[in-house]
């Protein structure tokens, strides 16, 4: 079978047919090569020319009127000019398309380059033109260009997998990773240093690593893309939070404010539509599943992460990328005096702990069971039983609490609360005051 194309096309044949009667494509190709076999020697037959790529697919347009066909014959060529002008004239020596009486005359041998260099005129011209007006730009812009070209040159790569990234990925407690090396440039154009790009479609091992030690948040472009590349990461790594930018939008798009709106808008991974079953699975196996990523989260909740708000809590719908806005947990009730003595005396342990960002386990008399280091004490609940307190010198997360739950405790006593959108009945959260 002939090749249906070639590497480069130098003269393009074309000829007119008029055929005593009514025929398809196939019979005219099949005459053509037909009646010219073997006329103009080896080296210029048609079969071997398509063969060997000299000669690209034959294209034929027949339409039929009154009994007669009508139409042109295409045949592109690589060859020279003379043997392209000997292989056109040999198409009119094609005087029969079966049993029916046929002329082809060829009309012209076009030149295939000189089309492509009025393209390339035609294209420099609009090109210098687009330049003298819009790009040659004011001292003011010169300015700002400068400062642009500032903040892009703090581009670098991060990693075994060699990832764009801004400079404050190595030394931030939490980061933010986006698709490409598109967006990173634009989060560092805003002033946003902590972030880095996945570089694929493929999270490789440098995300996955981060994913173990950093507070990650997934900043994502508003189409179905970026659930793909979501689920990807997921089941690669540990994400925290999820923000999307505007539905249609790319993250590359965005504007300072639209950045920093999304940014704060950012969604625990639990809460994100499809991924709920999270917070079960991390409740069930909280330690196994990157047990150093404990303390550091806490320690980045005490110092980096933002109170949390009085307003309803937000989540993004995952196929609509738009937002749900859920109903405000209800008010705690009134504590009574018994319960007041415990929460002091509770609060008084975990005075005893302040600065030491450690965790300590209590029975039900208000003994210690165990005393651990914050990034330890999921593991550590998770293989104790008969714990009536949890008082650690950190953030309580949303996390914990549902471990707790699950191991039967009545109290968990930290600093402050973190991002808990769920609070059993049956479990106490002490702060301190």
């Amino acid at each position: 079978m002939g090749k249906t194309y070639i590497d480069t096309v130098k003269y393009l044949v074309k000829a007119n047919f008029e055929i005593d009667g009514i025929v398809e494509k196939p019979d005219i190709v099949g005459a053509v090569f037909g009646q010219t076999e073997g006329l103009l020697g080896d080296e210029l037959d048609l079969r071997e020319l398509q063969k060997n790529g000299r000669i690209g697919r034959i294209e034929v347009d027949v339409q039929v009127r009154s009994g007669r066909s009508f139409g042109t014959i295409l045949v592109p060529s690589s060859l020279d000019m003379v043997e392209t002008s000997i292989l056109a004239a040999a198409l009119e020596i094609v005087d029969r398309v079966g049993p029916c009486e046929a002329r082809i005359g060829v009309e012209k041998i076009e030149d295939t380059r000189n089309l492509k260099r009025k393209q390339v005129l035609d294209r420099a011209k609009t090109l210098l033109r687009t330049m003298l007006t819009n790009e040659i730009p004011e001292s003011k812009e010169l300015s700002d260009l400068v400062r642009d070209d500032a903040k892009i040159a703090d581009v670098g790569t991060y990693g075994v997998d060699k990832l764009p990234a801004g400079p404050a990925v190595a030394t931030s407690e939490a980061i933010i990773v986006v698709e490409g090396r598109a967006d990173v440039i634009n989060l560092l154009r805003n002033g946003i240093k902590n972030v880095v790009a996945i570089g694929g479609a493929k999270v490789g091992k440098t995300i996955a690593e981060l994913g173990k030690e950093k507070e990650i948040t997934v900043f994502l472009d508003g189409d179905r893309g970026g659930d793909i590349i979501l689920k990807e990461l997921v089941e690669a790594t540990d994400v925290d939070y999820v923000c999307r930018a505007p539905p249609g939008k790319e993250v590359e798009e965005l504007g300072r404010k639209e950045l920093i709106k999304c940014l704060r808008r950012r969604t625990p991974i639990e809460q994100v539509v499809g991924y709920e079953h999270l917070a079960k699975e991390r409740a069930e196996q909280p330690a196994e599943r990157y047990p150093e990523k404990s303390e550091r989260a806490e320690r980045a909740e005490r110092g980096v992460r933002e109170e949390p708000r009085s307003q309803p809590q937000q989540r993004f719908e995952r196929d609509e990328a738009t937002i749900e806005i859920s109903a405000p947990a209800a008010p705690a009730r009134e504590e009574t005096p018994e319960e007041r003595e415990k929460s002091e005396a509770l609060r008084r342990s975990l005075k005893d702990l302040e600065g030491s960002l450690k965790a300590r386990l209590l029975d039900k008399s208000g003994g210690t069971m165990n005393e651990v280091m914050i990034r330890e004490i999921m593991k550590t609940l998770g293989e104790t039983d008969g714990v009536w307190a949890v008082v650690l010198d950190g953030i309580v997360t949303q996390r914990l609490v549902d471990l707790a739950e699950q191991k039967g405790a009545e109290y968990v006593v930290g600093i402050r609360s973190g991002n808990v959108t769920r609070r059993p009945a049956a479990l106490r959260i002490v702060l301190a005051e």
